[in-house]
């Protein structure tokens, strides 16, 4: 696959100082304030990076939470080519330049860069010993997982999930523009795409307006998760969406927090790979249960935020 990563996100947010010391609550490394306006649309922001990743997160002012970019990570001039014709194809306005190409995509209001970006290779976690019955790997000594005492440092930025108002219109973008694979399907709600080797990197679902509904980040293992989880619902047990759990879809651990603009934001660990596109089938799932193979129920605000009514009446809007 010649796309190979998201790059960077730009969240728009009405907050960028509190939204950002969340993030480095959440475990991302600070960074400088923005040089520039992201999108000519918003003042300079706050940026924040991963281990592996680097700069991944750029928050930015907005007049309501949104994500205003997604950058993914392409390897050579002539994929852009061929992302730049595919969408003009499909009737959407393109820039382009030596190194990127990008294009907004109606129903999530995302402005999609793809760019020339060198493939990262992630120092390997520490593998967790386990005893299992039949197999006493660990003798004589605690598990590693709990005498860990730092921080937890999200590894890179995993996916994000967007709401469309046009489903149809952004599954064509993102697969026939700018070269998303599905993974698998939700019946009637949305598709796992992927850029990647990981299960998915992007998931659009039909909305009744274009926000963000959550980003996701890679830890090392399920210690991390409830690890960095704990952390933070110690300083607001509000923050708590939903988990400890196992996503059925992506096979992925997971655990959601509300950062204080109303998107979630998700610790997860052991998610499926696909190497060989061929040896992968993408299935269509139906039902809630289809998302989680455990974990406690999932809370109706999961699926509509409890601010989607003022997202759709603009009652967040305090100005540009």
């Amino acid at each position: 696959m010649s796309l190979h990563r998201l790059t960077q996100i730009v969240m728009g947010v009405p907050d960028v100082e509190q939204t950002a010391a969340y993030y480095a609550e959440f475990g991302l490394s600070p960074g400088t304030a923005a040089a520039s306006a992201a999108g000519g649309q918003s003042p300079a922001g706050r940026v924040l990076s991963t281990v592996d990743g680097g700069e991944q997160l750029r928050i930015v002012r907005s007049a309501r939470r949104r994500l205003v970019e997604l950058g993914v990570g392409a390897d050579h001039p002539d994929d852009l080519d061929r992302i730049a014709a595919a969408l003009i194809g499909l009737g959407v306005e393109v820039e382009r330049t030596p190194t990127t190409v990008s294009a907004r995509d109606p129903g999530t209001e995302v402005m999609v860069r793809v760019e020339l970006a060198s493939r990262y290779e992630q120092r390997p976690a520490q593998q967790p010993c386990y005893n299992v019955p039949g197999v006493d790997a660990r003798r004589q000594e605690r598990a590693p997982g709990i005498l860990r005492e730092g921080p937890v440092r999200p590894r890179k930025l995993g996916h994000v999930v967007l709401g469309s108002t046009d489903h149809e219109a952004s599954q064509k973008f993102f697969q026939q523009g700018i070269g998303f694979k599905v993974s698998d399907w939700v019946k009637d709600q949305g598709a796992f795409m992927r850029c990647s080797s990981d299960h998915h990197n992007v998931l659009v679902q039909q909305a009744p307006v274009a926000f963000l509904h959550h980003t996701s980040w890679q830890v090392d293992d399920v210690d991390e998760i409830g690890r960095g989880a704990t952390a933070m619902l110690a300083a607001d047990p509000d923050r708590h969406t939903w988990g400890l759990g196992r996503h059925y879809i992506g096979s992925n651990f997971f655990w959601y927090l509300k950062d204080p603009a109303g998107n979630f934001s998700e610790y997860y660990s052991d998610l499926d790979c696909i190497v060989d596109d061929a040896l992968w089938k993408p299935g269509v799932f139906e039902g809630v249960q289809s998302l989680y193979a455990w974990g406690p129920p999932m809370p109706p605000s999961f699926l509509a935020p409890d601010d989607l009514g003022a997202l759709m009446t603009g009652a967040h809007s305090t100005g540009r």
